[in-house]
């Protein structure tokens, strides 16, 4: 069991990333959450086993059709134990 949070720069909000990030998180098995950020910026929390936390890391390079992702910057944090996936409200 891994954990990753990451950070992702770019049109990466009003594109629907949450929503479809909380989709690819639940196919591939992985738990956590993602929100957005006042800046503008997309941040989530993956954890679960690391092909599937990688798969998503992967994901989130591109994420949705209508994004266009810029960076995505990442850090490894110490597994909490998490269960499902959900979408955050924006961080004030």
């Amino acid at each position: 069991m891994i954990r990753t949070r990451v950070i992702v720069s770019g049109l990466v909000q009003g594109v629907f990333f949450r929503d479809s990030c909380r989709l690819v998180a639940e196919q591939h098995g992985v738990n956590g959450w993602v929100r957005n950020l006042p800046d503008g910026t997309v941040e989530a929390v993956f954890e679960g086993p690391p092909a599937a936390v990688a798969q998503l890391l992967g994901w989130s390079h591109h994420g949705p059709e209508s994004a266009v992702v810029e960076h995505v910057s990442r850090h490894e944090e110490t597994p909490e134990g998490l269960t499902g996936f959900e979408v955050r409200p924006t961080a004030r």
